[in-house]
C-alpha cells in the first residue's frame, strides 16, 4: 500500500524556518519532519512513498536525491573527481517526488498524483506532524468498516487550563490543557487510509481543498470512518512546536519514535 504525504504548502507560521526551506524539511533531531514521518510508516512495512511537492519542493527532491552521501563516509579525490564510499546506512523506501503545483491546494494536489496510486488503497497524511498511531491497527480499522475513507482524529491539548467551578464558586478541579478543551471534542489528525473512489470527490481543479467539498461530501454520504486516536500526536505550526519535539527527541521521550 502506497503512502501519500502532502509537502507542498508555504508554511507561513513558521516563517523562521520556511524562508528557506519547505516545512516538511524542518528539522527535527537532525532530521527532517518528512523523514520522521516515513520511518513511522516503514516501521510497519509500508515503503512507497508519493511525495506531493510544491513551494521550494526542489529541496526535498536534492535531499532524496544525495541521500545515500548524506548517510555515508565518503572520501572525494579532487584531482580525479573520484569518489568512495567506505559506509553506507540507508532505507528501503521507494519514493516519487511529484510536483504538483505551488499555489495548488490539498485536494488539487491528490488530484495530481491519482495516476500513482494506480486505482489501489493508499494512505495520506499531511508533512508536518508526528504521532504514535499504531499504522497496522489503523489500515486493519479501515478494512473492517468497509468505508471510502478512515481519519485518524486526536484530541490536542486546549490551550488554556479547565476549572470546574461550583454554584457557591468554589474550584473542585483544575486541569492544565486538557485534551479536547474539555469537551471531548475530537479533530483531524491526518494519517488517513482511502480507496481510489475518493478521487471522485475532487472537482473542483487545483483549487479543491481536501478538507472542504470532497471530505463533506464524504460524510454526508457516511462514508467516513472515525479511528480514535488517544496517543501522541503534535503537528509542527510554529517554532514553539518544532523546539518542543526537539526537547522530546534529545531528551529520549519522543513517543513518535516507534522504529529502532
Amino acid at each position: 500500500m502506497k503512502v501519500v504525504i502532502l509537502a507542498g504548502g508555504f508554511g507561513t507560521r513558521l516563517s523562521e524556518e520556511t524562508d528557506i526551506r519547505p516545512k516538511p524539511m524542518v528539522e527535527i533531531g537532525g532530521k527532517p519532519i518528512l523523514w520522521h514521518i516515513m520511518k513511522i510508516y516503514s516501521h510497519y512495512g509500508f515503503n512507497e512513498f508519493i511525495v506531493c511537492l510544491g513551494y521550494k519542493g526542489y529541496v526535498i527532491k536534492e535531499y532524496f536525491v544525495n541521500y545515500f552521501i548524506h548517510q555515508s563516509d565518503v572520501t572525494i579525490n579532487l584531482s580525479n573527481n573520484e569518489t568512495t564510499i567506505h559506509r553506507s546506512a540507508s532505507e528501503d523506501w521507494k519514493i516519487t517526488l511529484a510536483d504538483t503545483g505551488i499555489d495548488t491546494m490539498t485536494g488539487g494536489r491528490l488530484k495530481k498524483i491519482e495516476k500513482f496510486v494506480n486505482n489501489e488503497t493508499f494512505m495520506l497524511t499531511y508533512g508536518d506532524g508526528v504521532a504514535d498511531v499504531n499504522i497496522n491497527e489503523l489500515v486493519q480499522f479501515h478494512k473492517k468498516n468497509k468505508k471510502a475513507v478512515t481519519v485518524t482524529t486526536v484530541q490536542p491539548s486546549g490551550r488554556f487550563g479547565l476549572l470546574d467551578i461550583t454554584d457557591q464558586n468554589v474550584v473542585e478541579s483544575f486541569i492544565e490543557k486538557p485534551k479536547g478543551d474539555g469537551n471531548n471534542n475530537w479533530i483531524n489528525g491526518g494519517f488517513f487510509v482511502c480507496e481510489p473512489e475518493v478521487f471522485k470527490y475532487i472537482n473542483e481543479g487545483d483549487g479543491t481543498i481536501w478538507e472542504r467539498a470532497p471530505l463533506e461530501n464524504l460524510a454526508k454520504e457516511k462514508k467516513i470512518a472515525a479511528y480514535k486516536h488517544a496517543g501522541f500526536w503534535k503537528p509542527v505550526d510554529t517554532l514553539k512546536d518544532k523546539n518542543d519535539l526537539n526537547e522530546l527527541w534529545n531528551t529520549g521521550n519522543a513517543a513518535w519514535k516507534t522504529w529502532k
